[in-house]
């Protein structure tokens, strides 16, 4: 039969068939692992021209003051910077002068939302800056927390780390004179959660939203914040020593969080004391911190709320995570927005891939398409969270 003929052409054309498979995946490689070229050049400068200009976005953590992200003269009175090695994906970014109290914003003064950079190619952008927050008198914030919110502690000791912290509790409205216990939420920057005097982008208002989720569905918790360690930030919630971020201090913060925080609390209100009552959680490099505690204390936290996880800056936890083995059932609820770094959505479907091969662990996974890396999209989520964690 092979003389005949018949089979060869067959052979021939599953060959090409194959190859053209290979080549496709090739292809499709090749663009995800594309890296792109963006330059940004600011053509007009409302005031405060020759000061020097930087950008601050989730392609460099933020950094208001990055030397390697510092715009340069670009022809005449134009500034400009080029990122490098840019994914495909969405980037937000904002110009600062070295600082966020030195942000740029309208021509008025007024806060102005991240700038979106959409990259599948080269850019090259023109932009200008209409303001900088610093040419305008700040306004006097409002002290906006509510009656059942108190500081329990402007200088908590953490004998882990050999520091002190402010501590915010929150009580529900019937705590006096009810005598109920309660399930507990420990959440990360305390400083965002109920004041706006104290929230330097916008507080969740996390007072307010509980106040009105007892009155429709009858629910209620302690909720503890915890403030940040300003610029210890980056390594009591990073359990992993980082290249740029230094030594990290995450094993001794979720050990001050399940031994020192947590059995205080405890003792000094009617909480109840069990995992499957004791909530943590955070956003960013809160929500990495909270996650690495629920591993290492699950006696002590049976669940999470995970809002935008930089997951990147400590990937590390990918492995800590596929070792954890659970032996209460914990409840783990992400969040992401898909105008945030270029990875984030992906980098979570990772670690909730990792949760999903595991048994007795409920998550739930939400991507919101428009969302943004700031207290504004976390304060909207945070109702939908908190109901599904507190749900019987």
């Amino acid at each position: 039969m092979n003389a005949s003929g018949f089979f060869m052409p067959c052979l021939y054309f599953q060959t090409m068939k194959q190859l053209t498979f290979l080549l496709l995946a090739l292809l499709l490689q090749q663009v995800t692992l594309a890296q792109f070229t963006v330059r940004l050049v600011v053509t007009d400068v409302a005031t405060k021209k020759n000061e020097d200009i930087y950008v601050a976005g989730n392609f460099n953590n933020w950094n208001p003051k990055d030397e390697n992200y510092k715009l340069k003269v670009f022809g005449g009175t134009r500034k400009s910077v080029v990122l490098k090695d840019l994914a495909a994906g969405v980037y937000a970014f904002k110009f600062t002068r070295g600082g966020f109290e030195k942000v740029e914003t309208t021509a008025d003064g007024r806060d102005i939302a991240d700038r979106v950079l959409e990259v599948n190619g080269d850019l090259s952008l023109d932009l200008t800056i209409a303001g900088w927050k610093d040419d305008y008198p700040e306004k006097p914030k409002r002290y906006t927390a509510s009656p059942q919110v108190k500081i329990l502690d402007t200088a908590f000791s953490m004998p882990q780390l050999n520091r002190q912290r402010r501590i915010w509790v929150y009580l529900p409205k019937g705590y006096a004179s009810s005598g109920k216990t309660y399930p507990v939420l420990y959440l990360q920057d305390g400083q965002n959660l109920f004041n706006e005097q104290t929230a330097a982008f916008g507080e969740w208002g996390v007072d307010e939203c509980l106040d009105s989720l007892q009155q429709k569905i009858g629910k209620e918790c302690i909720v503890v914040g915890i403030d940040h360690g300003a610029n210890k930030r980056m390594t009591e919630y990073n359990p992993y020593t980082h290249a740029q971020y230094g030594i990290g201090e995450g094993k001794e913060y979720a050990a001050f969080l399940a031994k020192t925080l947590k059995p205080f609390i405890d003792g000094k209100f009617r909480t109840k004391k069990s995992a499957a009552n004791s909530f943590i959680g955070g956003s960013s490099m809160g929500a990495v911190i909270s996650l690495y505690a629920i591993t290492q204390y699950p006696e002590s936290f049976g669940g999470g709320l995970l809002f935008s996880p930089a997951f990147w800056v400590a990937p590390e936890l990918y492995a800590d995570v596929e070792k954890f083995t659970p032996t209460t059932a914990p409840k783990l609820y992400f969040y992401a927005g898909g105008k945030e770094s270029a990875t984030m959505v992906a980098d979570m479907k990772k670690m909730t891939d990792l949760f999903d091969k595991k048994q007795n662990i409920q998550t739930r996974k939400v991507v919101s398409p428009l969302g943004q890396h700031n207290e504004g999209y976390w304060r909207t989520e945070f109702a939908e969270a908190w109901s599904w964690l507190f749900r019987d």
